[in-house]
């Protein structure tokens, strides 16, 4: 990946279609060492990107799912309580239950779990692994405030341990899908890209990269009926991942050609609310179809 049309590449060989834009901010990110901030709508390939860019480079994907409630303690390190209880039961049976002993085998690298932060900072015969932070926007403001400095000097600190430093600062990924702001400290230490839905051209390659048995009519219908779809008042707009999903629904039921009837019955692969479908099905789904159609054909 020695430039962005050599990133563009080494993506696309992966399944993952990007435009220059995208390129060009994983490039810097990776000649840099800077971290990369992806945010956008679920569903357009935020995450997809770090998986890309790992199989690409041939190197580790280490990903952290944040949740609400995430604090830095599950999100770098965890003693293996059971494990360790183990121990001092057999300790005391054999009457070696020598207290400073016990305590320093029990506080060592034996009992000791590795969350994904701590994974990371870890040397890899490979080199620095991608470690994807994964809807950092679930977390909360004391979580983003521990990963700033995290980040910062790509260190860990464990009290009975000491301080773990990575001899080469691992390749991040932080990905948002914008339920709510994130700090602008954190965001300042990353290169940011905002991942929009593609447009018809994209979105069709996309599709033909992911989905290939899929005939071209078929992939044409489905991508212009779902750009038409977004157009829509819906609670939640279909992403890249609900096309590939339908599309490889309708291959499964040996479709080779859209219907109303046929919107009709697999909405559910598309829309993920009861109130979208409602809004879509019957004569929406016809006027949907209708216009994709007259578009293809003025493509």
């Amino acid at each position: 990946m020695n430039d962005i049309d050599g990133v563009q590449a080494a993506l696309a060989e992966q399944g993952y279609v990007c435009g220059r834009s995208l390129a060009t901010v994983v490039f810097l990110s990776l000649r840099l060492g800077r971290p990369l901030f992806l945010e956008g709508e679920a569903g357009t390939g935020k995450t997809e990107i770090a998986k890309a860019l790992s199989a690409a480079l041939g190197r580790r994907l280490i990903r952290l799912q944040c949740y609400e409630g995430l604090d830095a303690a599950t999100a770098v390190y965890e003693w293996n309580f059971a494990a360790q209880m183990v121990a001092i039961r057999a300790a005391e049976a054999e009457g070696n239950a020598d207290r400073d002993v016990l305590k320093t085998e029990l506080f060592s690298a034996d009992y000791l779990i590795e969350r994904p932060l701590l994974q990371a900072m870890r040397p890899d015969p490979a080199g620095a692994p991608v470690l994807l932070i994964d809807e950092l926007d679930r977390t909360d403001e004391p979580f983003e405030a521990f990963l700033l400095e995290a980040l910062s000097d790509f260190q860990v600190t464990i009290p009975e341990l000491g301080t773990i430093s990575a001899p080469e600062p691992p390749i991040v990924v932080l990905t948002s899908n914008r339920t709510r702001e994130v700090h602008d400290a954190l965001k300042r230490r990353c290169l940011y890209h905002w991942v929009d839905y593609p447009d018809m051209e994209r979105e069709m390659a996309i599709l033909q990269a992911r989905v290939p048995e899929a005939a071209e009519t078929l992939s044409r219908q489905v991508v212009a009926f779902v750009q038409k779809l977004r157009t829509e008042d819906l609670f939640k707009r279909p992403g890249v991942a609900e096309t590939i999903d339908w599309a490889k629904c309708l291959l499964a039921l040996d479709v080779i050609d859209l219907s109303p009837e046929v919107i009709a019955d697999t909405l559910g692969a598309i829309l993920k609310y009861q109130d979208d479908i409602q809004r879509i099905e019957g004569s929406e789904a016809k006027r949907l179809l209708d216009e994709a159609r007259a578009d293809i054909a003025a493509a």
